[in-house]
This record gives structure tokens, sequence and C-alpha cells, in this order.
């Protein structure tokens, strides 16, 4: 039988997984990129990965998502990750919209996940766990693409792609990476396109607001306003910057875990039909990443994993029992990496990237 996982490192990663063995005490960074409900796939490793194989190591662990990764992130720093991650993955599940939901019906509904993932305590562990930080990552958003009106947005989505078609770094036009970062964290980003970026520290009142913001995709949700102790402006959607990252961390040394759903990932929202746009080497030179087998995709529901279109083919309670049997069965992912790690088999099925790399 087929692994459920695969696990794959890039050159630096390989290099110190080969002299030490695989232990938590390597990584200092962890990412969750975006992508609405394809992150159910991730779920099961979710569930183990710092309720359990991060749970005694010591020092600082960055966590760094766009989008729903920011929402999983905000699972993983929580007192009880494990409980908050059932929330996120159950109240995400059973959500419902209505026919032709609107904007504001679809932003509403997103405020009531993430008070229900967050609770009462969820922005004070936020800001007051020392050894997991979170930072969270959106776009300011400039000219066109600040606009509320939908007409405007559109065509300010028609320049984004055309501003990016012609270089990534474009984006400056009319998006500043903005990091909402936790108290007492230490990040450094590299950009290899050299997209402005710019930061504020995240505090109780504005936990949920950055989060909100960080996957609010234009046109579908309202952008976020007026968050405080943040530069004015439209906040929107982190991965239309940062979809699957291409992005390298410091100030300190140390390797990048990255479960993703995808063995290819795409640098921005706007690179997906660019077949030649992939990251840098830089970029994943220190990742490690852990992504589901083809064949375990195959063994799920209708053979994929969830995606925001799910809402639209199919009706709420068909939905709905897919998403929560995929949930069910990424559980044997967590116990496979559990298994794999445990035992020390991990290091006899590391495999190189599956993907080209652009020369720094």
């Amino acid at each position: 039988m087929a692994a459920p996982l695969n696990v794959y490192a890039g050159p630096g990663a390989l290099a110190l997984l080969k002299k030490h063995g695989f232990y938590p005490l390597l990584f200092n960074y962890f990412l969750g990129a975006s992508g609405g409900p394809k992150w159910f796939v991730l779920a099961g490793l979710d569930r183990v990965l710092f309720p359990e194989w991060f749970h005694h190591r010591g020092g600082q662990i960055q966590i760094i998502g766009t989008s729903a990764g920011a929402f999983r992130a905000a699972c993983m720093v929580q007192q009880d990750p494990y409980s908050a991650i059932n929330r996120l993955a159950e109240q995400y599940a059973n959500t419902v919209y209505s026919a032709k939901p609107t904007a504001n019906e679809i932003t509403e509904k997103a405020r009531a996940l993430l008070s229900y993932v967050m609770g009462r305590e969820g922005p004070m562990d936020v800001i007051t766990n020392e050894r997991f930080k979170i930072h969270i990552i959106a776009a300011r958003c400039h000219g066109a693409m600040a606009s509320r009106g939908r007409i405007t947005q559109m065509r300010g989505l028609l320049a984004s792609a055309a501003l990016n078609a012609m270089g990534r770094k474009n984006l400056n036009v009319l998006y500043t990476r903005h990091v909402f970062s936790a108290p007492g964290s230490r990040l450094t980003i590299h950009d290899p396109y050299g997209l402005n970026t710019e930061s504020s520290e995240l505090g109780y009142v504005n936990v949920n607001d950055a989060l909100l913001a960080s996957g609010s995709i234009p046109l579908v949700l309202e952008g976020v306003e007026k968050i405080i102790a943040a530069p004015q402006g439209v906040y929107r959607d982190g991965g239309i910057i940062d979809y699957h990252f291409d992005l390298s961390f410091g100030p300190d040394q140390g390797l990048v875990l990255y479960p993703h759903f995808t063995a290819k990932p795409i640098p921005g929202w706007f690179d997906k039909r660019f077949k030649g746009r992939v990251p840098h080497a830089s970029s994943y030179r220190n990742v490690v990443m852990l992504v589901p087998s083809d064949e375990f995709v195959a063994s799920l529901p209708y053979g994929k994993i969830p995606d925001r279109k799910d809402f639209e083919k199919l009706p709420a309670d068909t939905r709905i029992r897919y998403w929560q049997k995929v949930l069910q069965e990424t559980d044997r992912l967590g116990e496979y990496f559990m298994k794999i790690t445990q035992s020390g088999q991990i290091m006899d099925l590391i495999k190189p990237l599956p993907f080209a790399l652009k020369a720094d």
C-alpha cells in the first residue's frame, strides 16, 4: 500500500536532517498557505504537530500564515491547539450560505467563524504565548483595490493581473504586504522580488480583524478597515501576494516545516496561469514539505481535496458529509507522521523537492 504522506526537503534541509535526524528542535519556522477548504486535507497533521510533536520543544517557533493558513496558525498558538483546530474544522465545514450570498453575508459568516474558533481566550493566547509566535500576512490595498465598489475592484484585479504578468514586483503599485506579528517575536522576511513589506504588532483588540483581513478574498468578502494599531487602509487576502510563498525567513537559522496540500507551490494568487512562475531556490533551500500523496487524495470522496467550488457544485448536506469524511480520513496522515518520526523511518522516506526552482 502506498504511503499516505510524502516528505520533501530542500538541499539545505536535507543536509541538516542527514546530520542530526528529524527532530522538532531543528525547525524554527512553520508555514500555512492560503487555499480555503483545501486545508481540510491537512487537518490530521495539524491535530498532531503542535498538540504532540512540537509540544515539548523549547524555544520559539515562528508560525506564518495567510488566509486559511493564518486561521490554522491562530489555532496552533492557543493553549489547547487540538480543540481549536477541531473548532475551526467543524465550524468551517458546517458553514452554509444563501443561494446567492453577498459579500456582506460571507464576511459576517467569516466573522462568526473566527469568533467561535478564538472564543474569549484565543486572542489572549495569541499575544501571550511565549513559545509559538504567530505572524498573520494580509495585503494592504492601494488605488482601485482599496475601493468598496465591485466594478472598481474588478478593474483593480484586471490591473493586478496585468502588472503581475510583467513581473511580480509590479504588485507594489496596488498592494503592500502587511505582517501582523505577536509581541516578543522575531521574524525577518526576505522576498527575492523586493515587494514592499510593513508590519504591526498584534494586540487583544486587533487579532480577529487581522485574521479576517488575511482571508478577505476580493469581491467575495469585504475588505477590512480601521484595524487598531495598523496603518489606515483596506486590508485583503494575504494570498494575493503570498499564495503559497516565495520567501525565506530570519533572523534565526533553522528549518521551515511546511505542510501543504500540493507538491507544487505557486508564489502568488495571480501566478496560477504562469507555469514558469516558480519559487526561488533560496526560498525553499531550508524547507521541509509534508504533502498528501496522490494515492491518498485519490482515496477521498470524489477523488480530490475540498475546494471553494464545492459550495457552488454540491448541495449543502452533500458537501458537509464530504468535508466531514475528508476531515476524518486525514487522521491517517497525522498517525503516519507520528509513526515514521518516532521510529526514525522518516529519514529513509525524505525526497528532494519535486518541482523546479528559479535560480537566485
